[in-house]
């Protein structure tokens, strides 16, 4: 299981049959966690096994370093650091896995509009939409949940979003080291590289 959960389908949208309705009505909640954790159960019930995303796929989950020729600006590193930890306090809730930075401050968090929505709007907030500036513009930062299950809802990053990026007038992103995948890895740095947005795999560890 990999790719973009949509998180709204909860209010409408989706036909659920009685077994998903039966599922959904013994939930505790309705966070992200709670009801893939319930469907893979329903699988395992099956004698199906759900196994890591990334099993296969271990070349699209970069290691730490900085994966692009430019290297985050000192500012954009500043911001990196402080869009990890807020990043993970919000993922550990379930709420999401994204916060969107600029010049030390959290401009938006992701919750369940998804990342690309997210980011434009910190770039509505920012007024940085359609900026061709190089450097210092907005940072994404992307992590992994605290106590991910790598059976589902890993964090992945691709093309579109490095559109968004551009469309936002986003300068660097911040992805967590060995825990995310990149769609398209090559083309998708090719591009970043082209576009002029640093990307870097960070460590998980956050400053407090």
């Amino acid at each position: 299981m990999a790719g973009k959960v949509q998180h709204v389908s909860l209010f409408g949208g989706v036909m659920p049959d009685l077994r998903a309705v039966k599922i959904l009505a013994s939930l505790k909640d309705r966070r992200t966690d709670t009801i893939l954790s319930a469907i893979a159960d329903e699988f395992t019930k099956e004698g199906m096994t759900l196994i890591s995303s990334a099993t296969y796929l271990q070349d699209l989950v970069p290691e730490e370093g900085v994966l692009t020729h430019r290297a985050p600006t000192s500012q954009e590193s500043a911001d990196i650091e402080l869009g990890i930890g807020a990043a993970k306090a919000s993922a550990g809730y379930d709420i999401g896995q994204s916060v969107v930075v600029k010049e030390r401050a959290i401009v938006a968090v992701e919750a369940m509009e998804g990342t690309d929505a997210a980011v434009m709007r910190a770039a509505e907030l920012a007024g940085t939409k359609g900026s061709t500036a190089k450097k210092n513009g907005l940072v994404l930062i992307k992590v992994a949940k605290p106590k991910q299950d790598f059976r589902f809802d890993i964090p992945v990053i691709g093309l579109d979003t490095l559109e968004t990026l551009k469309a936002a007038g986003a300068t660097a992103l911040s992805i967590e080291a060995g825990k995310t995948m990149i769609f398209d890895k090559e083309e998708f740095l090719d591009r970043a590289n082209r576009i002029g947005i640093a990307v870097v795999a960070s460590a998980s560890e956050a400053s407090p």
